[in-house]
């Protein structure tokens, strides 16, 4: 798998960012939840998978990609 970078909300250019898949799927770069009251909160979360934390402000640019590539 590849990733192609979207955006992030960043000055430094670190985390939280955010991914386009090869596969046509998307990645979260942020930091990851590890408080068990809130995995707790999950559902069905298996065991590879992970939550992961992000700025609300970083959504526009899945929304902006989602739109340019799938019509709206």
């Amino acid at each position: 798998m590849r990733l192609r970078f979207l955006g992030t909300d960043s000055n430094e250019g670190t985390c939280p960012a955010m991914y386009v898949t090869d596969a046509g799927t998307y990645g979260v770069q942020g930091k990851p939840v590890t408080d068990p009251q809130a995995l707790g909160d999950a559902v069905n979360l298996a065991d590879d998978e992970a939550i992961v934390e992000i700025e609300p402000s970083l959504v526009r640019h899945l929304v902006a990609h989602y739109q340019e590539h799938h019509g709206g």
